[in-house]
């Protein structure tokens, strides 16, 4: 299976299911929902743990590498074992598809680099990176109806993303092709014939029209605006600038992050810190109003927002996440 799979790396909102659907619409290439396979395996105890669990995840960490060091050959056999888990899964789901390769694009892989390159060294690797302050403005309003705090406290995604992705293009330890947003949806027909290059397989023209292809939408990104366009558009490249401009606490915020981050990860990415902070002085308001969809999707999004504010901003929520930690405790 190992040299039938391409992984997509990208934080989200990087433009990972443009990607995804482009590579899709190739008469070879498989490209289902997000699976979510590999992180679960990477937090088992012997490489990592969860936060909580129904059992005490320190026993479980001490023993299961107590166990793996009286293996024949130790890290080796534990990997074979989950390698054959996710190969069994793997190649099932590629025979019923009738395709000769694998994409599995889940963001969340890029935060268990080390393991995924552990568990699979030859397999393929596309590596996609986005303006940081186009990932962010997007991250923001589309999962949290525009409220930067609520989405910052939930998940510091440039914090989190940007570091592991850039030491990963700079180790290479695995086979990589980088991408870069911008340039794919200025040139996807040039991007396209390069990825199949890589991937040794035929360049197909019609994997620039995705649209004329059907795809699964359950689980591939945001699904307000994943389904708006038939083919790859410049139109958000520049869009972040406005909608940062529009609102004083996102772009506040928004330098708050970009002081956080090394000069080296942001040059690894591709954006120099000096051209960021231009862009961000210069940033002003789009002057036309954006209309937020209403449908389903949104209002559920509205509702956790509403509700994660609370949480993060009042006494109610101090107490609901005291009570939740001493509850933890004990239960532990």
């Amino acid at each position: 299976m190992e040299d039938r799979l391409l992984f997509v790396i990208g934080s989200p909102r990087s433009g990972s299911t443009l990607l995804t659907r482009m590579l899709g619409s190739h008469s070879a290439i498989y490209a289902p929902a997000e699976p979510h396979l590999l992180t679960p395996l990477a937090h088992l105890g012997y490489y990592a743990s969860v936060d909580r669990a129904p059992y005490d995840t320190i026993n479980v960490r001490d023993a299961i590498r107590d166990f793996v060091a009286e293996l024949p050959k130790g890290e080796s056999d534990y990997l074979d074992a989950l390698r054959a888990y996710t190969d069994t899964l793997y190649r099932r789901a590629l025979e019923r598809s009738g395709c000769e390769r694998f994409l599995d694009k889940t963001p969340a892989y890029a935060l268990v680099l080390d393991f995924l390159a552990k568990l699979y060294p030859r397999a393929h690797y596309l590596v996609l990176t986005r303006h940081p302050m186009a990932i962010w403005s997007s991250y923001v309003d589309s999962f949290f109806d525009g409220d930067p705090e609520v989405a910052h406290a939930h998940n510091p995604i440039l914090e989190r993303y940007v570091p592991a992705i850039a030491r990963f293009l700079r180790e290479r330890p695995v086979p990589i092709l980088e991408v870069r947003y911008e340039s794919l949806v200025a040139r996807p027909a040039e991007h396209m014939e390069q990825i199949c290059g890589f991937l040794d397989l035929p360049f197909e023209p019609g994997m620039v029209n995705y649209g004329d292809h059907a795809h699964s939408n359950r689980g591939l990104g945001d699904p307000v605006t994943v389904a708006k366009e038939t083919r790859p558009t410049t139109k958000s490249v520049a869009k972040w600038a406005g909608a940062m401009a529009e609102s004083p606490a996102k772009l506040a915020r928004a330098r708050r992050i970009l002081e956080s981050l090394l000069d080296e990860d942001l040059e690894t990415w591709g954006y120099a810190r000096a051209e960021i902070e231009r862009q961000l002085a210069d940033a002003r308001p789009s002057g036309t109003r954006r209309r937020r969809p209403w449908n389903r999707y949104a209002l559920q999004r509205r509702l956790l927002v509403r509700l994660r504010r609370n949480i993060h901003r009042n006494a109610f929520g101090r107490l609901v996440r005291r009570v939740r930690y001493v509850c933890d405790v004990l239960l532990n």
